[in-house]
């Protein structure tokens, strides 16, 4: 039985895309679920769009989620090279072949002659499609030219009549007229192949037996069959994924800056729910999970379960499922995620106990702690004493004072500073003085804090704040009253 070879091929232009993320999820999830191979290969063929360090990013990203490749630039494997631009060699030879057998044919057309034909197709109300016109250039006049050292590409001789057809595993039986294809150019003028051809070769040559991409590929695999065929060679299974839309009318496109997977982990998502969501793009269980872990997407994932409907990605779901997961962190789990937005907030300093009880419950994100923390750092001195009026607790101003002016003694006094005392403290206090426990509570947070609405309550913000810091607090919302 042959072993399930599958691969990740994606080009270095950047941060790992949403889009790029899912297709090596699934490329991934199907040959493990198979006791299969995943092979990474890294496709840098277009230099014009190469960016450096790309590479190492794609690396980076997949180990951080835990997509560990079999075979792949930096592990090896038996067939190697596993970087495009260190296998160029490999591509004319198989270019050449098709030549000599009359597959593909030099084209020594120039830009501006293919300009000139399409604005003329243009003209006419057609659409512009190559004429074939090197196709019939004489043996002699092509060495000629070869000789003389004009430019050439290499381009795949499409059949005039005839159709082009694959069987795809979600999609069924896709055939095209092969008059609507135009030849492709495999071997461009620098000599280096395109990304088509590239591919194909590559696929082939690698033993993969399973094509798991975007099915913006679907109108390419036409001809992506015709070369297979060309050049005897079996075709492998064809699996095209579903788009990922930003909404009903927009694709997720990384050319438009929408989001990759630093992008979300720089906003302090999880890298758990963020594989979790994109797992759900395109895939459904069979059932009403929406919680996996890496392993039980490997054991659950189905091919039958691959939807042929565009995906909406949703920042409100993955945000949801962002929070669940932050929920199931043990405090010390939190304080390790959430300790950059400690810093960065300027409360790094402060109790993390305390902290992660109050912030955990609340956080959907990461980066939110810092604007839900900032009155702890530095309080608006400015705040309106209308914070004060509250009608459920039962206060306004006059209320305020009276409860300002008794606590600040006692709160003086305490011998320690301490999360347990305070509360007994203040609590007793209500209670001697046959008031609720809201009323007495209220002003005091609204005086430490400056707003009406906060993490944690009086008792949590004054055991982070300090006794100092809290009684100057305390005296200034006295001093407004």
């Amino acid at each position: 039985m042959t072993t399930v070879r599958t691969r990740f091929a994606p080009s270095p232009t950047g941060y790992l895309h949403i889009g790029g993320l899912r297709s090596a999820l699934y490329a991934y999830l199907f040959a493990k679920k198979n006791g299969g191979d995943f092979i990474l290969r890294i496709e840098d063929t277009d230099r014009e769009r190469f960016v450096e360090g790309a590479t190492e990013l794609i690396y980076r990203t997949l180990k951080d989620v835990g997509m560990y490749w079999d075979e792949g630039p930096d592990v090896g494997g038996e067939y190697g090279p596993y970087i495009q631009s260190e296998r160029k060699d490999m591509y004319l030879p198989y270019a050449e072949q098709l030549v000599r057998e009359g597959k593909a044919y030099y084209c020594f057309c120039s830009k501006e002659e293919l300009e000139q034909r399409r604005e003329e197709a243009t003209a006419r109300g057609e659409t512009f499609k190559y004429d074939k016109h090197c196709l019939h250039l004489s043996q002699e006049e092509i060495q000629e030219k070869l000789n003389a050292g004009v430019p050439y590409v290499i381009r795949q001789n499409i059949p005039e009549s005839g159709e082009a057809s694959f069987d795809d595993i979600i999609y069924g039986h896709i055939a095209v007229d092969c008059k609507d294809l135009d030849d492709t150019i495999l071997i461009k003028a620098d000599g280096m192949p395109t990304y088509n051809f590239a591919n194909v070769i590559d696929d082939h040559t690698m033993g993969i037996t399973h094509v798991m991409r975007g099915n913006e590929y679907l109108a390419s695999t036409p001809k992506y069959n015709l070369l297979y065929e060309a050049l005897g060679w079996e075709k492998p299974v064809y699996i095209h994924m579903t788009q990922i839309m930003r909404d009903a009318q927009h694709k997720l496109s990384k050319r438009d800056g929408d989001a990759s997977y630093e992008d979300f982990t720089s906003k302090g998502y999880l890298k758990e729910a963020i594989v979790n969501y994109v797992a759900l793009l395109g895939w459904n269980p069979g059932d009403d999970r929406e919680r996996f872990t890496l392993d039980e997407l490997i054991d659950a994932f189905s091919i039958k379960g691959m939807s042929k409907s565009p995906a909406i990605f949703d920042p409100n779901k993955l945000t949801w499922l962002n929070a669940e997961y932050i929920r199931d962190l043990s405090p010390q789990e939190f304080t390790s995620h959430a300790l950059p937005y400690y810093e960065k907030a300027g409360i790094a300093h402060m109790d993390k106990d305390i902290l992660s009880s109050i912030l955990q419950p609340r956080v959907e994100i990461f980066s939110q702690i810092p604007e839900m923390v900032d009155f702890l750092a530095n309080l608006d001195e400015e705040y309106s004493i209308e914070l004060f009026t509250n009608k459920k607790s039962k206060t306004n101003p006059e209320v305020s004072r009276s409860v300002l002016e008794m606590v600040i003694p006692i709160l003086e006094a305490l011998p320690s500073w301490d999360t347990t005392l305070i509360h007994d403290t203040l609590i007793s206090l209500a209670q001697e003085k046959e008031m609720k426990n809201g009323t007495l509570l209220w002003p005091i947070r609204i005086a430490m804090a400056g707003k009406q609405v906060t993490p944690g309550g009086a008792v949590e913000i004054a055991a982070l704040l300090g006794r100092e810091e809290t009684l100057r607090r305390l005296k200034l919302g006295l001093s407004k009253l």
